[in-house]
């Protein structure tokens, strides 16, 4: 069944218990499907105006279900402001998810700054639309993916170089110092704007974007379709609306773009060749120049992956014998397949600097800034790990460059 859609939406469904649908913001975008009355709000993340669009749209229309682009995570992380006091740094680091964790704190920070700058939380048309489903009686749809299977199916599908060039964006959004006012957030609520901000952004990642919004016009179309009642308000980014509306019209499976990438063979073979690599040269140096050149082979590994390793932890502002940890671990780990220097060393900032619930507690605020991300003990840790990795990382390309140099 084709959907049909009006810029100007006037219900015409007598389900519709709307009392002045008139008044509906003129950004609303209607669709008729599947006798369903669906009111697409598009909004921006940090803006007043959404908020109130968002508080008008239910208020007039009274729906059967309001849509939430959040999944439950998101949800519980927005609603439940004591989770941070219930996470176990260790068992994130144990269970590898150090990285996954900063990504998210990295994207919470530059979300924070915008609204310190708007003077408007992340989220709030969120908040405003789970309030007002409270409200009005609406059963409340939570219809986005899933964030760790979409960081994990963007993150799986970079290759090395381009994962490099991702950190980089991420990091730079810490630092992002440009001011954003409140007629820029306006600008971006129009579609063409929004789509060549996410045009520029995506232009150096092929199939980013693919993953990161299209998938997910997908995924939200699919459970708009699914949403109980007659009359449904769904409250999305302002980007997702036209991907949204050609997506509803036709009924798509969502377990293919819910897999976890698969492992790339090339990974096994890097994590295994390297080392056999490094090792298989160390031995032949044996054979060229005897038990000092191979010692002297030893020492560039050792030193080079060493210091590097140890000066990533330093610069995360690790403890000294984290520090310390990092120079150890970082030869020996890059050899093993199993596990990594920042493993061992996050391991050791979670000792000897735990952090206190109150550290979880300010973590939310301090994370605005990069002082404060730079010295809360628990984004500290998360920190420690991924410097510390990328210096083991860079260690083993140039001690391992210098090696196969000297060699051949």
């Amino acid at each position: 069944m084709t959907p049909t859609e009006t810029d100007s939406p006037v219900p015409t469904s007598s389900s519709t218990s709307a009392e002045n649908p008139d008044a509906l913001p003129e950004s609303v975008r209607h669709i008729s499907i599947l006798d369903k009355d669906i009111y697409l709000v598009g909004t921006a993340h940090v803006s007043q105006k959404s908020v109130s669009e968002v508080e008008e749209t239910i208020r007039a229309l009274k729906p059967d279900a309001v849509a939430v682009e959040l999944c439950p995570p998101r949800y519980q992380a927005m609603t439940q402001r004591d989770q941070w006091q219930k996470m176990d740094i260790v068992k994130v680091i144990k269970e590898k998810k150090s990285l996954f964790l900063l990504a998210q704190l990295i994207l919470s920070a530059f979300y924070r700054r915008l609204g310190k700058q708007l003077g408007v939380q992340p989220g709030a048309e969120m908040m405003a639309g789970i309030a007002e489903a409270e409200a009005v009686g609406a059963e409340l749809v939570l219809a986005d993916r899933p964030i760790e299977i979409t960081l994990k199916r963007v993150w799986g599908y970079l290759g090395l170089w381009q994962k490099m060039k991702m950190v980089f964006h991420l990091l730079s959004g810490v630092i992002f110092s440009e001011e954003i006012d409140k007629e820029m957030v306006d600008d971006m609520l129009e579609e063409d704007q929004l789509e060549t901000l996410l045009a520029e952004f995506t232009a150096g990642f092929p199939g980013v974007k693919r993953r990161l919004i299209d998938e997910r016009d997908i995924f939200l179309a699919q459970k708009l379709r699914q949403a109980p009642g007659k009359t449904i308000v769904a409250v999305v980014g302002a980007g997702h609306l036209d991907g949204i509306i050609r997506e509803i019209e036709t009924e798509t499976p969502l377990e293919p773009i819910l897999e976890l990438p698969p492992k790339s063979p090339i990974t096994d073979i890097l994590k295994w060749g390297i080392p056999g690599l490094i090792v298989a040269m160390i031995v032949f140096g044996f054979f060229k120049g005897g038990g000092q050149y191979t010692m002297e082979s030893i020492y560039i590994w050792l030193l080079v992956n060493g210091v590097l390793s140890g000066i990533g932890a330093a610069i995360a502002c690790g403890h000294p014998l984290t520090i310390i940890s990092a120079f150890l671990a970082a030869p020996i780990t890059s050899l093993n397949p199993f596990i990594a220097a920042g493993f061992v060393s996050g391991l050791v900032q979670a000792t000897l600097k735990k952090p206190t619930v109150a550290d979880f507690e300010k973590l939310p605020l301090d994370i605005a800034t990069v002082k404060g991300f730079w010295h809360n003990p628990v984004s500290r840790i998360l920190l420690v790990v991924a410097l510390s990795n990328l210096g083991s990382a860079i260690g083993t390309f140039i001690s391992g460059s210098w090696i196969a140099a000297r060699l051949f």
